[in-house]
């Protein structure tokens, strides 16, 4: 729905998509639903423009005045190719609506997970939740994918689990290491790797020994 949402726009409002940092999120995705044409925002009076955009999640005054204004400019940028009263802005229009149901679907799921993780004996959600870096859904989200890692008999079958195993090349005259095999869960991989981020940026500000050892290995890997 994003690529499709991004190719309509193209016609209609393809500079909106410059609005915030990324061209993501229900605010975003509302934003996109009242004005799926640029010149709906031409039209709109700036204090109606102010006072709706104060309605949306985590907006206040200073905030709805800067977006205003950047979206009315970008609005003055904008060069449509088709009206207002295009299939194209229905289009829009339709794939903005269908993020938006998908994000709270993703929400009331992720919600029903935390209350089933919660009930678990071993406090793992918790114990998730207290590395720095992790949020309650980062947390809940590794933990589905992972499931008990008690299982695991040692860190390198559940290094083959995720995928991150090193590979190995043999010959009758060679024997290497090669990349990790990608093999495991390609889901809890990518989990992984942006949690890591998440958890190198909150180091910051909250050092952890997690982070210490992910920069560890950083270093020993240039040289």
């Amino acid at each position: 729905a994003k690529n499709r949402l991004h190719q309509a726009l193209q016609s209609t409002f393809p500079e909106i998509e410059n609005l915030f940092s990324s061209a993501k999120g229900k605010n975003y995705w509302q934003i996109v639903v009242r004005y799926p044409h640029c010149d709906l925002v031409r039209r709109e009076d700036k204090k109606q423009l102010i006072n709706w955009l104060m309605s949306l999640k985590g907006i206040a005054f200073k905030h709805a005045l800067r977006t205003a204004d950047k979206l009315i400019e970008l609005a003055y940028q904008a060069y449509p190719v088709v009206s207002c009263s295009s299939i194209e802005v229905e289009q829009v229009q339709y794939y903005a609506h269908r993020l938006l149901n998908l994000s709270d679907q993703r929400e009331n799921l992720i919600a029903r997970m935390v209350k089933l993780a919660k009930s678990l004996p071993n406090h793992d959600l918790e114990n998730l939740e207290s590395i720095p870096g992790f949020a309650q859904t980062t947390a809940v989200r590794v933990l589905a994918e992972l499931g008990d890692l008690r299982r695991f008999s040692n860190p390198n079958k559940i290094n083959a689990f995720i995928g991150i195993d090193p590979g190995r090349y043999q010959s009758g005259e060679m024997d290497s290491n090669l990349s990790i095999t990608k093999h495991g869960n390609a889901v809890a991989r990518k989990l992984l790797y942006r949690a890591i981020g998440q958890i190198d940026n909150a180091a910051k500000t909250n050092p952890c020994h997690i982070a210490d050892y992910y920069e560890s290995k950083k270093l020993s890997s240039q040289t």
